[in-house]
């Protein structure tokens, strides 16, 4: 046999990797609601709607035993972000409602213990028993008595520790005979979320990615960024980040952008929280005021108000607490600026609108915020006409990264392993912001790490990557392949996963 000799170079080195390698979160497959946000109940605030799904309507993954004495009212709202609530005539018998979670029903642990809480309002005292159940309507967990007596509206909470575990769990409410009171927002959390945040993560989910050391976290996605209405009060609109923080109950539900229900309880607050908690730079992308789904585009002269979004996200992040944001920031409990680095605008837009507007948003975020890097994109193509025009807007510009996503077969990764070696060491670097072969087969994970060696190897042309989709509920499916897979009981990592969570930690 022929003897080879190995020679280790030791004292050459090429570019620094600095956050080359990270994770890229989408609400979609259900990754956020019964996914990574650890909220158990489904339409815990009875505004799922048509619009949102075909199947959906105000009452979706609720069963009333009586259910002529319980209806969907707006006449006295909790907020006018939540105007659905259910007003309860409970007769002389009483009615019970029943929630069945995602999937086939709620992991309920024996031994652990669970937030429940509700808004209520009566006119005279009213009591509601609280308990969880399996399929069978076997007990898991004692009951749980809540007094109801303020008129108007009024958060109530109480725990609630399983007595027993079951994989389909059931939340019980029962609401005692000759009441009358209106419900909303009822929850059900674990105590036991990832790093004991409040509204939270699931600690499992949570505890998948901080096994990979991700260098950033990119948020909230995809198309889901773009895809939308330009009025951002409308149920479909694009995702706005304003919307997604302060007190749950004050987010507006939204119509997802992969035909499902978004609460936005996992908001822009939480996502910085988690990237903290991961040891992760947030990088968060938001929208250029253009829809190219549906070819909305705001009016240049209204584009402030978009610019205004970015300006104020970034103050949010890393302003004063005598600023604005700042201080709204420290108000929702995290005075400490979370450093934020990053910051993209638009998502694969394709058309020459986005790049109208681009402009606007770097020139003043550049004369503001100078430090902060800007990403911006080049559309779902690997190469052609809106690939080079992504890419000439960005060296135009003076952008920092381009946002470069394909999807391919494991060869065609295979036959670009060299594919940025003659990229420019000068200019705007690139960010592969979504990619993956098409499998999530041992040969799919092996042509993605031979990939990721020229990633590497580029790593000074190449400033970040981070594969996608992150997370699917099995349940749930929207897209193929995907990272992590999980149900509510279980999360099953890919050999794609191994690969990532390789490149990161070593």
């Amino acid at each position: 046999m022929t003897q080879v000799k190995l020679d280790v170079i030791q004292d050459h080195f090429g570019a620094q990797l600095n956050d080359l390698f990270g994770i890229f979160f989408e609400d979609l497959n259900h990754a956020a609601d019964g996914g990574l946000y650890a909220e158990m109940v489904q339409n815990r605030s009875f505004e799922f709607e048509p619009v949102d799904h075909e199947g959906y309507h105000e009452m979706y993954a609720w069963t009333i035993n009586h259910s002529d004495q319980a209806v969907i009212s707006t006449d006295q709202p909790l907020n006018s972000n939540n105007l659905h609530y259910l007003a309860v005539d409970s007769g002389e018998d009483g009615i019970t409602m029943t929630n069945h979670g995602f999937n086939q029903g709620m992991f309920v642990q024996k031994d652990h213990t669970y937030l429940f809480s509700m808004f209520a309002s009566v006119k005279e005292k009213s009591v509601v028993q609280v308990f969880l159940e399996n399929s069978q309507h076997q007990q898991l967990s004692p009951t749980a008595v809540i007094a109801v007596n303020v008129p108007g509206w009024k958060r109530y909470q109480t725990t609630i520790k399983a007595s027993q575990g079951n994989a389909e769990g059931r939340l019980v409410v029962k609401v005692l005979p000759d009441s009358h009171i209106n419900l909303d927002m009822i929850s059900l959390f674990p105590t036991d979320t990832f790093h004991h945040r409040e509204n939270g993560v699931r600690r499992d989910l949570g505890e998948a990615l901080a096994a990979m050391h991700p260098k950033f976290m990119r948020f909230p996605g995809g198309c889901l960024v773009h895809d939308g209405t330009l009025d951002p009060d409308d149920r479909g609109s694009m995702y706005r980040w304003k919307n997604t923080i302060g007190p749950i109950e004050k987010r507006p539900t939204r119509r997802n952008k992969w035909d499902y229900n978004q609460t936005l309880g996992l908001g822009y607050y939480e996502y910085f929280q988690l990237a903290e908690d991961l040891g992760a730079k947030p990088l968060p992308v938001l929208p250029g005021g253009y829809d190219p789904h549906h070819n909305r585009k705001v009016p240049i002269d209204q584009l402030q108000p978009w610019i205004d979004d970015a300006l104020d996200l970034i103050e949010f992040a890393n302003g004063d607490t005598d600023t604005k944001w700042g201080k709204k920031r420290a108000e929702l409990g995290h005075p400490k600026p979370f450093g934020m680095e990053y910051l993209a605008i638009g998502n694969e837009e394709v058309g020459q609108a986005f790049f109208d507007r681009y402009p606007y948003f770097h020139k003043a975020i550049r004369e503001r915020y100078p430090n902060i890097k800007l990403i911006n994109t080049s559309g779902p193509f690997s190469s052609g006409g809106e690939f080079d025009r992504g890419w000439r807007s960005a060296r135009e510009n003076g952008s920092d990264f381009v946002d470069e996503h394909y999807y391919a077969s494991p060869e065609w990764f295979l036959a670009n392993v060299n594919r940025y070696d003659s990229y420019p060491t000068t200019g705007p670097k690139a960010f592969v912001g979504e990619y993956a072969t098409k499998g999530n087969n041992w040969y799919n994970a092996l042509t993605e790490a031979c990939y990721m060696t020229g990633l590497e190897r580029n790593a000074d042309k190449v400033g970040l990557a981070c594969y996608a989709p992150l997370f699917c509920n099995i349940g749930y499916p929207d897209w193929k392949p995907d990272l992590i897979y999980f149900n509510q009981t279980s999360v099953c990592k890919s050999v794609n996963y191994d690969v990532q969570k390789m490149f990161m930690k070593y």
